[in-house]
């Protein structure tokens, strides 16, 4: 046995034996947290709903739509909250790295009674123009004329930036934007009415990226450590460009490229 050098820390090499014995104890471990995973599943699908009084509507390419007609028929709405800031020329790069996983699944959860809609406050014209660019297929709308973003606690006012006093991830928080990352999860029954029965923020957004779960894999694991966490995340068309400026920070720097 001996020990390796490598950029990710070092490693002992062994013989197929040996990997194989600590192999099949660590999967031990790993079957333990796919139970424990599965266990928090069931309750999350257990917590207590709330029924949704205010009639939202949105801007959509075709005109109005309300949250009932976001569901297309279905009994499951699923909505990503996508930063996305009015005065921004672009979306977010880390909520576009959600989308990019999402997008594909859209046509998979139909079949299964849920429907994927991605709601930011940017203007539709915006979104629309951003979406394609992106190459994305599933639904984009706006609430730039509704409070929706405000009322799921995504979107922070001037004075709650100011003052300390948004609320993120159900609790106050000193948050140094005007637009946060959330999902949430709504259900229609046969009568009409709908229901909240989940949200999710910050970390909890984890499990719908991927490539983390990838990465998580490889010896090097994400490599985030001293750069910042997500500050290697770029858009998918814009890895490379040199010039590439975080849409909330397009005030102080060049413009970035459209």
């Amino acid at each position: 046995m001996k020990s390796v050098e490598t950029p990710a820390g070092d490693f002992q090499v062994v013989s197929h034996a040996e990997w194989l014995k600590a192999r099949k104890a660590f999967l031990q471990e790993e079957k333990e947290f796919t139970r424990r995973r599965d266990e928090l599943s069931r309750r999350r699908r257990a917590l207590p709903w709330v029924k949704v009084e205010k009639n939202y509507v949105f801007d959509a390419p075709e005109g109005k739509v309300s949250l009932a007609d976001l569901f297309g028929g279905r009994h499951q709405l699923i909505v990503y909250h996508f930063m996305f800031d009015p005065k921004w020329s672009q979306g977010c790069k880390s909520c576009s790295l959600l989308a990019d996983h999402y997008d594909p699944s859209a046509i998979h959860l139909e079949h299964r009674d849920a429907t994927m809609v991605t709601v930011s406050r940017a203007p539709i014209e915006k979104l629309e123009a951003f979406r394609k660019r992106m190459g994305w297929k599933s639904r984009f709308v706006s609430s730039f004329a509704n409070d929706f973003n405000r009322d799921f606690h995504v979107s922070f006012t001037p004075d709650e930036l100011e003052s300390g006093d948004a609320v993120y991830n159900f609790v106050p928080a000193s948050f140094g934007i005007s637009e946060a990352p959330g999902i949430s999860v709504f259900y229609r029954d046969d009568r009409g009415t709908i229901f909240h029965t989940y949200s999710s923020y910050a970390r909890g957004l984890e499990d719908f990226i991927g490539a983390y779960r990838l990465l998580d894999i490889v010896p090097k694991g994400r490599d985030e450590e001293g750069i910042g966490g997500m500050s290697w995340v770029r858009h998918h068309d814009r890895y490379g460009d040199k010039n590439f400026v975080d849409p909330w920070n397009e005030k102080s720097a060049a413009p970035a490229r459209r």
